[in-house]
């Protein structure tokens, strides 16, 4: 895979659904801040991505506002239950060793249980890392078929991800990664300008919204369907 091309095209994908389409910028902007504001709980945004991930070319309209929410609430669904397994060895194996560590007046004992506590999130860590690459992915089948049980049609999904590669995929969401410790790296500085430095950054995380939206989109279209 052309992972340059697959950016700049991401790229152009954004600038073309922006630039010369104040409006539409604006409005995504605001959806941004309130989606900020209400921790996700109106996620406008995110179904605006929803349909950046299905691959629509061009950039959609933002239209179907009750739609949009209800995408972005199963976008939020799907990502809560692929962390489910993370959050159970956390608490199981994390959870119970600070426990035991607490109730233990023995030095010895603590300690074990201190480094079982950080074991077990270490491991709910890697747990985690290996769901959200699959629920990335999840998340696309969705966006592709509209359809929240695709999201959990394991069997394809899994199928899907080998005949795309795995290390392809995991290849495409580091650069992705990367792509995104960077961007922050640079809103970071500009969100610093006195006055209008949030208002930038604002609008530049509406524009990020789409950019990595359309970049996913494009990773999946190289993976053969699945059923």
């Amino acid at each position: 895979m052309d992972y340059g091309n697959v950016i700049s095209n991401s790229f152009e994908y954004t600038k073309e659904a922006l630039v010369g389409k104040w409006m539409q910028w604006v409005i995504l902007a605001v959806l941004a801040l309130v989606q900020t504001f209400t921790l996700s709980l109106i996620p406008l945004l995110s179904g605006y991505v929803v349909r950046v991930l299905a691959g629509n070319t061009p950039a959609p309209e933002i239209d179907g506002w009750g739609k949009l929410f209800v995408d972005g609430w199963k976008l939020n669904i799907i990502g809560l239950v692929y962390m489910i397994p993370a959050i159970l060895v956390f608490l199981v194996l994390g959870g119970l060793s600070a426990l035991a560590g607490m109730a233990t007046t023995d030095p010895t004992a603590a300690g074990a249980a201190i480094l079982g506590a950080m074991a077990g999130a270490f491991l709910a860590l890697l747990v985690g890392l290996v769901m959200a690459f699959i629920a990335l992915f999840a998340v696309l089948r969705f966006a592709h078929t509209d359809s929240v049980g695709e999201a959990f049609n394991f069997s394809a999904i899994l199928a899907q991800i080998g005949a795309l590669g795995w290390g392809t995929w995991i290849i495409a969401v580091v650069i992705l990664f990367v792509v995104a410790l960077v961007y922050g790296f640079v809103v970071g500085i500009l969100g610093a300008i006195p006055l209008l430095g949030w208002l930038i950054a604002l609008f530049l995380n509406a524009a990020f919204a789409i950019f990595y939206g359309r970049y996913l989109a494009l990773v999946y279209a190289e993976a053969p369907a699945s059923t």
